[in-house]
């Protein structure tokens, strides 16, 4: 799989999310990674996630040797208690740093590593702007990394105004952003840009979920008929050509496969442009 290089740090342009699997993910995870996916996103959030079961297919996949360690891109996040059920995994009493870095061991735990490649915070406190919470927050995983067991930091579920905020304070920038990505939106257009002009990786998720109504039009189905490929294919073809990471959660490894075939063929520019502006069109 192709790579990108993100602060000197290798990642695959493709990425494998294990959200909403359940009792599958261990099964689904392992599957994705004997397909050709050599990164994957979790989350230490048992309300949508099971790691454990993340690790449990890294750690099968590895002793196979069908897949080394130092050829995966392993991401995973800490997690407000809002954000989470009764299975916390922190104690919630606990100073808010403290609470990432019981997370953190936790994840290493479940993920059976002793580093992770991009620790992601999932999400800020508020929908606008960045609390004391937040910041303190970082200033936790900040420690996490300097103390070599995380590579990138990042964050999700993020808006413009946070991540310029963001990256004015952090001493360590975030190298990673994770985004629902709507189309209607101009696939998070403003925080791309963003992005780019700041070296950051922007990752986009939902993209197919969160698009139905505006891949469902003409104009898909005209570039799917001239290019004899999938739609799914197109819309990660898209993103890759934008400089998105696309992520996709597929449990059939037939559209595992499919969706991967999207590293081996390029859109021409005018069809580039036409998903790009699908949303903006009746």
């Amino acid at each position: 799989m192709s790579q990108l290089i993100v602060r000197g740090v290798p990642v695959p342009s493709f990425g494998y999310g294990t959200a909403w699997k359940e009792e599958r993910t261990q099964e689904l995870t392992a599957l994705a990674l004997r397909a050709g996916f050599r990164a994957v996103d979790t989350a230490n959030q048992r309300r949508h996630y099971v790691e454990a079961g993340v690790g449990a297919a890294l750690g099968e996949v590895l002793a196979s040797g069908a897949v080394r360690r130092d050829e995966l891109f392993l991401q995973t996040k800490f997690t407000y208690p809002r954000g989470q059920d009764h299975r916390l995994p922190y104690d919630r009493s606990a100073p808010v740093g403290r609470q990432v870095e019981q997370s953190f061991a936790s994840s290493l735990e479940h993920l059976g590593t002793t580093a992770i490649d991009s620790y992601v915070l999932h999400g800020p406190t508020n929908a606008h702007g960045l609390t004391p919470t937040d910041v303190e927050v970082w200033r936790a995983m900040e420690a996490i990394q300097a103390s070599g067991r995380a590579r990138l930091l990042g964050v999700s579920n993020v808006a413009l105004d946070q991540l310029r905020d963001l990256v004015e304070m952090a001493a360590v920038p975030p190298a990673v952003v994770q985004n629902r990505c709507y189309a209607s939106d101009g696939w998070d257009r403003e925080v791309r840009a963003f992005c780019r002009e700041h070296g950051i990786l922007y990752q986009g998720f939902s993209l197919l979920t969160a698009n139905r109504s505006e891949l469902a039009r003409p104009a898909i189905d005209a570039i799917m008929q001239r290019t004899g490929r999938t739609r799914a294919q197109l819309v990660f073809r898209f993103a890759l050509q934008v400089g998105m990471m696309p992520l996709t959660g597929t449990s059939s490894l037939d559209h595992m496969r499919e969706d991967l075939a999207a590293l081996d063929f390029e859109l021409a520019p005018p069809d580039v442009e036409a998903i790009e502006t699908i949303g903006e069109s009746a």
